[in-house]
C-alpha cells in the first residue's frame, strides 16, 4: 500500500502558467521554472503540460536536471541552467543542449575555453549577495562576453512576495544600470517580480511558485491534493497517551486513526499537534507527534470512519501547511516523497 495519493492537476498548472504570461504582457516572454523535479511533482510532466500551454523557456538548478528536461521535451524550447557551467558539465551541457547561467568570471572562462561556441547566458547580483556577478565583476566581463551575444542575463530579487520592500526598487534600479545597452535580453522576475508590475518584466519573466499553486500569486489555482489512508482505528480512554514522548494525552474517551504517510514522505514532524486533516468538510486534529511513516488523527466526532483524510485539499492548501510548520509553501512541495501513488488529473 502506498502511503497515500497525491493527485496532480495538469490544468490548474496549465492555468496558472495562462494567468502569470497574460500578467507578464503580450511583449514579454513567459518562461517556467521546473527545478526540484518540478517542485516535487515531476519534472518531466510539468515540461510537457507547461510546453503544451505555450512556455517555450525553462529553468532549472543544475546541469543533471536540465538533461532529463530535455528528454521530456525533446529539441527545441530553451533550457537554462540556473547554476551555471560547474567542473565537469561540458559535456552533458553540450549533449542536452543546455544554456548555462555563467554566475562569476570562473565560470566564464570554463565556458568560453571548454565549449567556446555554445550558447550561454550570464547571471549578475543586484543586491541579493547569493549568485552572479557583482558589478565590478560584470565591468570586467562585459567586454569579452557580450561580443559572443549571449542568450539573456537575468538576475533574481530578494523579496518580490513583499511588494512594498524597497528592497525591490533598489535592485530594479542596480541591473537596469548594470545592462543598459547591453543589447542582450534581459530577466529580472520570477513569480514575485511578475506580479509587480511592467518595470520588473523586462524581456522575459520565469515564474516558479506560482505556477504551483502557491504564494505571492494569491489567485493561482490548487494544483495538489494529498490523501492519506487509514490503517488502524482504536478506542482511547481518557488520560492514554498518543504517539512518541505522550505529547497529546486524549481529554476524553476519543477515536484515534493511524494513517500511512509521515516524515519520510515530506510531512514535516513540526506539525506535530499542530495541523488538521479533512473529510470532506470536516476537520479532524492531528494528535500525537508525526513520525516517520504514520500519523494520528482524532476522529472520534465522525459519525463513520472514512478510509482517507485529506491533508492538502480544498480546505488546505500549501501555504496553510507552511504557515503551521513555521516554512514556506516551496519546503511543503518540494519535501513531497516517492512513496505516494500518484494520479492525474487533466493534461493532453
Amino acid at each position: 500500500m502506498a502511503s497515500g495519493t497525491l493527485t496532480i492537476d495538469l490544468d490548474a498548472l496549465a492555468s496558472n502558467w495562462r494567468a502569470l504570461n497574460r500578467a507578464s504582457g503580450a511583449a514579454v516572454q513567459t518562461a517556467a521554472t521546473v527545478k526540484a523535479g518540478g517542485y516535487g511533482l515531476g519534472a518531466g510532466l510539468v515540461a510537457r503540460t507547461l510546453a503544451e500551454a505555450g512556455a517555450r523557456a525553462f529553468f532549472v538548478a543544475i546541469a543533471e536536471e536540465g538533461a532529463a528536461v530535455r528528454e521530456a521535451l525533446g529539441p527545441g524550447p530553451a533550457i537554462y541552467v540556473y547554476g551555471g557551467h560547474m567542473p565537469g558539465d561540458a559535456d552533458l551541457l553540450a549533449a542536452a543542449d543546455l544554456v548555462p547561467m555563467l554566475n562569476s568570471i570562473e565560470q566564464v572562462t570554463r565556458q568560453f575555453e571548454t565549449m567556446p561556441d555554445a550558447p550561454f547566458g550570464l547571471q549578475l547580483d543586484s543586491g541579493m549577495n547569493r549568485l552572479g556577478m557583482e558589478a565590478a565583476e560584470w565591468q570586467a566581463v562585459a567586454p569579452l562576453a557580450l561580443p559572443r551575444r549571449p542568450r539573456l542575463i537575468m538576475s533574481h530579487l530578494a523579496s518580490s512576495d513583499v511588494p512594498n520592500d524597497p528592497m525591490n526598487r533598489e535592485q530594479l534600479a542596480a541591473f537596469s544600470a548594470m545592462v543598459e545597452g547591453c543589447g542582450v535580453p534581459c530577466s529580472l522576475a520570477a513569480t514575485g517580480g511578475t506580479l509587480l508590475g511592467a518595470a520588473y518584466h523586462f524581456d522575459m519573466t520565469r515564474p516558479g511558485i506560482g505556477l504551483y499553486g502557491g504564494r505571492p500569486f494569491a489567485e493561482a489555482r490548487p494544483v495538489v491534493r494529498l490523501s492519506l489512508p487509514v490503517i488502524q482505528v482504536r478506542d482511547v480512554a481518557e488520560g492514554e497517551i498518543v504517539g512518541y514522548s505522550g505529547t497529546w494525552t486524549a481529554p476524553a474517551p476519543a477515536r484515534i486513526a493511524t494513517l500511512s504517510g509521515g516524515y519520510a514522505d515530506g510531512i514535516l514532524r513540526s506539525l506535530s499537534n499542530r495541523t488538521t486533516l479533512w473529510h470532506d468538510d470536516i476537520p479532524c486534529p492531528l494528535v500525537g507527534r508525526v513520525s516517520m511513516d504514520l500519523l494520528t488523527v482524532d476522529v472520534t466526532h465522525l459519525p463513520e470512519v472514512p478510509a482517507a483524510l485529506d491533508l492538502i485539499g480544498p480546505h488546505q492548501g500549501i501555504d496553510d501547511l507552511a504557515d503551521q510548520a513555521g516554512t514556506i509553501g516551496y519546503e511543503i512541495l518540494t519535501a513531497l516523497g516517492g512513496r505516494y501513488a500518484r494520479q492525474v488529473l487533466g493534461g493532453a
